[in-house]
Formats: structure tokens, sequence, C-alpha cells
């Protein structure tokens, strides 16, 4: 069942002005299994199970036909920067050769002038040497997931046979962060647990001193609430829980690395645009390359219902720009025409942008409603004006105090 809108006039749109925005990141899932049975995985966990009948390994020919489309998207639309995210399941399973040949293919089909940013997402129970004097020779950052200590990681992010994985993870983490390797270090993914201590969560990641550090709500919907989201449960838990984390960052003299979920809101807050889907209203730019060579939207919505974000479009048949002539891609481009009217009329909502898509989804009527962490986003994003304007305010009254100080020497 399609619930995406369907009936959205994107020729409409085009005839109005409005122009689709290039792929800039090409997500390619170059291995479909994985060696973890996380509990909150969006992928084999929740309501789509499509990678059951997908090969767990895309094929050479695959790797080509992808390698060619993003090539021929980058000079249709003169790009002069797109970014190729290696991804799963867990991408490492693939092995180094296919890792080598998606990144040697797609520099070669990509123009002379464009700037290639590849990055690898992965659980690191498989990184070690071998791997990271590929990624060294390739030029592959490398982001790590990681849930805070070992009780906090292991609560969810289990082998298939229930023995945790922090351990392996801080082995690789020691390999990535040592100095031959740490110029690959892309930053840290942590999904919110409301069982774990979120400043004792923060400082774990910390420890490491990520380039960045992600923070991720549990995914979930409507119909498929997130942990204590449920229908009828009050109160903001998840803006509670990052609360406690940004004020412990940001009260900090020196910070210690990037959240980058509170730095999109400070930059939109000071009215900028953003660069995620977490918040903002800016026209998502990503498309999805599964092992079969099928073209999806973000993953993601994996956890609203099966198949919701497939296209029907193919990469031995379809150029990327095909994708962008969809209503499903439009909706998701098109900022707040695509709210929900309670978004529009928020106070908040051009820096939440109604959450992250998959969050707002409902049986019955799809994504045009507010995200399930409406009532935390609301929170979250209303501490953080507070805690930047006063800021801000002294910062300034104390300039001030200052100028007058020298006027009166």
């Amino acid at each position: 069942m399609r619930e995406w809108p369907s009936n959205l006039d994107v020729e409409g749109l085009t005839a109005g002005g409005w122009q689709p925005t290039p792929f800039r990141q090409f997500v390619v899932k170059i291995h479909s299994r994985c060696d973890l049975a996380c509990k909150y995985c969006y992928v084999y966990e929740m309501a789509d199970s499509s990678w059951r009948d997908r090969p767990k390994v895309m094929s050479a020919e695959i790797l080509a036909a992808t390698a060619a489309r993003i090539g021929e998207h980058v000079r249709a639309h003169d790009l002069d920067t797109v970014e190729l995210v290696l991804h799963g399941g867990e991408p490492l399973l693939a092995g180094t050769e296919p890792i080598r040949e998606i990144v040697t293919r797609v520099r070669s089909e990509t123009a002379p002038g464009t700037r290639l940013k590849v990055s690898l997402q992965s659980n690191a129970t498989l990184l070690d040497l071998r791997y990271l004097r590929l990624f060294d020779e390739l030029g592959v950052r490398v982001g790590v997931s990681l849930d805070g200590d070992e009780a906090m990681h292991d609560r969810s992010r289990r082998r298939v046979n229930g023995q945790g994985s922090h351990a392996a993870v801080m082995t690789a983490l020691g390999l990535l962060t040592s100095p031959d390797f740490r110029h690959l270090f892309g930053g840290l993914l942590c999904t919110v647990d409301l069982r774990n201590d979120p400043v004792g969560a923060y400082e774990a990641l910390a420890a490491f001193d990520p380039p960045a550090v992600d923070f991720l709500l549990p995914h979930g919907n409507w119909s498929a609430p997130p942990p204590g989201r449920e229908a009828g449960a009050c109160g903001t838990p998840y803006a509670d829980w990052l609360i406690r984390v940004f004020d412990h960052w940001y009260g900090t003299p020196r910070r210690r690395t990037d959240v980058r979920l509170f730095g999109e809101i400070i930059h939109l807050l000071l009215g900028g645009s953003s660069a995620s889907e977490q918040v903002g209203l800016s026209p998502v730019a990503m498309v999805v390359v599964e092992t079969d060579g099928g073209v999806e939207q973000s993953d993601l919505l994996k956890s609203a219902y099966q198949g919701a974000p497939e296209t029907g479009l193919h990469v031995t048949r379809d150029p990327f720009d095909a994708a962008l002539a969809l209503p499903a891609i439009a909706a998701r481009q098109i900022g707040a025409l695509a709210l929900a009217a309670e978004c529009r009329q928020c106070p908040v909502g051009g820096v939440c942008g109604g959450g992250l898509y998959a969050h707002r989804y409902r049986a019955g009527s799809g994504f045009a409603n507010p995200s399930v962490y409406c009532p935390d986003l609301l929170r979250l994003v209303g501490h953080v004006r507070k805690t930047v304007e006063k800021d801000l305010a002294a910062r300034v009254g104390a300039a001030a105090e200052r100028a007058r100080d020298e006027g009166a020497r």
C-alpha cells in the first residue's frame, strides 16, 4: 500500500518556478546483511523485510551500473562536490575488493573537477588494519556506531548469539584513533536509549575525541511508537535526555566535539539552513542504491511500512533524474509545503522542520503529520533557543561594558 502524496503536482510546482535539487549524497548498500542483531534496527527489526529477498553482496554488474549512474548525474548537473556513502547491513561484510571497486569506479566516472567525499558507516566489529590501510589508500572516512560504555552499548547492540559487541568496537576504535589512522575518523553515531545516563553516554563517546557525534532518536512513528512515546504517554522523555547532554556540552568552556543535532538547531535559530534531514527544511538531496540495484529513498523509511522507500527505478535502466521527478522525492524537497498544518503554524516549525520524515508516518494518513517526537522537539528547540539567547545577551552586555570602560579611560 502506497502512502506517499501521489497526487502531488510536480509539473505544476516546476511550472511555478520550483526546481528539484540534484542528488549530492549517494548511499550505496554494498552488503545487505549484518553480523549484529541490534534491537532497534530499522532494517531488520521493523516494518520492511525486503532485505530477505535481496542479494547479500552487490554484484560487479550493479557496482559498475551504480558508478556510471552517479557519474552521469554529476556531469548532468555540473556538481562540484558529491558524497559516496558505503552502507549496509554491515558494509565491511562485503570484503575489501567490492569496496575498492566501487570507490575506484565512482572516482573514474565523475568529472575531473568534482570532489568526491567517501565515507563508510560501520558497527566496527570487523574493522582491522587490513581495512584501515585500504581506507587510507582510498581516502575513505569511517563513522562508527557506539551507544556509550559497555553496559549502555550492549543493551541493544548484540551479536546474533546474544554476546555484546562493545569489546570489539573498543579494539577497532583504538586502531582508528591511533596516529596512523585518526585522519580517517568520521565520527560516532549514538542511538538515544532512555535507560542510559545521558551525560555518561556523551562522555563515553567524547573520550575518543571524535570530530562529530550524532545522537539519533530511535526510529518509530504514530503507528509503531518508539519506547516512551506510546499512545497516552505524557512528558518529553527524549527532550529531557537530550537537554541534559546539551547543557553539559554547551556549558563546557572548550567543547570537545561537535554534536551535530545541537549545532544544526543553533545554526537554524541563527538564520542558517540545515545540512541534515533530522531538522530544518532544506531539500533532501540523498538517494539510496540497494544491493540489487534498486533506487530508493532514505532507508530510514523502512521503519514505516513494507516497501516505503521503493521508487520502482533501477540503476541498469533509469537515470537518477527519473527519481527527481517522483512525487515522493518532491515531497521531501519542497520544504514547508510538505508539512502538516500544525507544523506550518508552529513557532519552531521552521527549525524542527516537522522532524525526521520517517517519524511522521501514520497508517491511513501517510507522512502528512507532525513527528511522533513533536513534544520532545518543541521542548528541545525551545530550551536551546532560551540558552543561546541568554548567552548572546550576556556576551553583548559584556562587550558593551568593555566599550564603556575603554571610553571612560
